[in-house]
């Protein structure tokens, strides 16, 4: 509260507990000056929505761990980002309703890079993302990991444009989630370079869904390039599903050099331009 628009805001290593609140600054950063810097959730959350709440124009978070956040509406975020541009680096969330939570501000975006999620909470019915982005302009994510979902997807966008570099979603053994990354409102999507691998004990045959809930914004593109996409469960995978009977008929699906791992099915059903895709049947 006390930060000006263009300050950064530095903690020392150690357990925060019951520290969080509201960003409404222009221009804000916040980091952890030595390491690790662990927020544990309180009882009441800010505003009963998250350990930190965005709100402001540019911030940026570095090098924070989000812990046990919990809400009395089953939403309770690591970070609740509402309005302006928000860049994660290098962050951690565990054990938390939802990691990262965004609003449905239509020119918001979100940088999300090199961090953590995993844990979700065993709650049954409680549909827990580990990331899930609203009606935003622009999504990206680079070179993070997420891992143990449980019922909810692992990654979950609306964004106009979804850009998913790079990236580890492999929810491990004991993890529950349904899809790895669901796309519902279509959109572009840019998913190139990932790691996607479902569990055994997945709640979705399904690791990528491209418009399951129809689309919502005016072009629809998904191109998945250079992916591996791996199912360690008894069951066929649907590798990747784009929903076209949800979907305007001008929807593009490019698929270009993916390597699927298991048994299952990858471009049947997707439509499209298809070129280098490759199979193996092995565990």
């Amino acid at each position: 509260a006390q930060a000006q628009d263009g300050d950064t805001v530095a903690l020392v290593a150690g357990d925060y507990k019951g520290h969080g609140g509201v960003v409404t600054q222009r221009q804000l950063t916040i980091r952890a000056l030595t390491g690790p810097v662990v927020l544990h959730a309180a009882r009441q959350l800010p505003e009963r929505k998250a350990i930190l709440v965005i709100r402001g124009g540019e911030v940026t978070v570095e090098g924070l761990e989000f812990r046990g956040a919990r809400a009395d509406d089953a939403n309770g975020a690591g970070i609740r980002h509402e309005t302006g541009r928000l860049t994660v680096r290098n962050s951690v969330f565990l054990d938390n309703e939802i990691g990262i939570l965004t609003g449905n501000d239509e020119k918001a975006e979100l940088v999300v890079e090199d961090s953590e999620f995993g844990r979700a909470p065993r709650i049954e019915g409680g549909l827990h993302h580990l990331l899930y982005v609203g009606r935003i302009a622009r999504f990206t994510l680079r070179g993070s990991r997420f891992y143990l979902g449980y019922e909810g997807h692992l990654v979950k966008s609306r964004a106009r444009r979804s850009e998913l570099k790079y990236n580890l979603l492999a929810d491990g053994p004991g993890g529950q989630a349904s899809y790895e990354l669901d796309l519902p409102n279509g959109g572009v999507a840019v998913v190139v370079g990932n790691v996607i691998a479902q569990s055994a004990a997945t709640r979705n045959r399904a690791l990528v869904s491209y418009g399951a809930e129809g689309a919502l914004w005016p072009e629809n593109r998904l191109l998945l390039a250079h992916n591996t996409l791996i199912t360690t469960g008894p069951q066929a995978a649907w590798f990747a599903r784009a929903w076209r009977e949800r979907l305007p008929a001008d929807t593009q699906v490019v698929t270009r050099n993916n390597l699927t791992v298991g048994t299952g099915v990858f471009n049947l059903g997707l439509g499209g331009d298809h070129r280098g895709d490759t199979t193996l049947s092995g565990p």
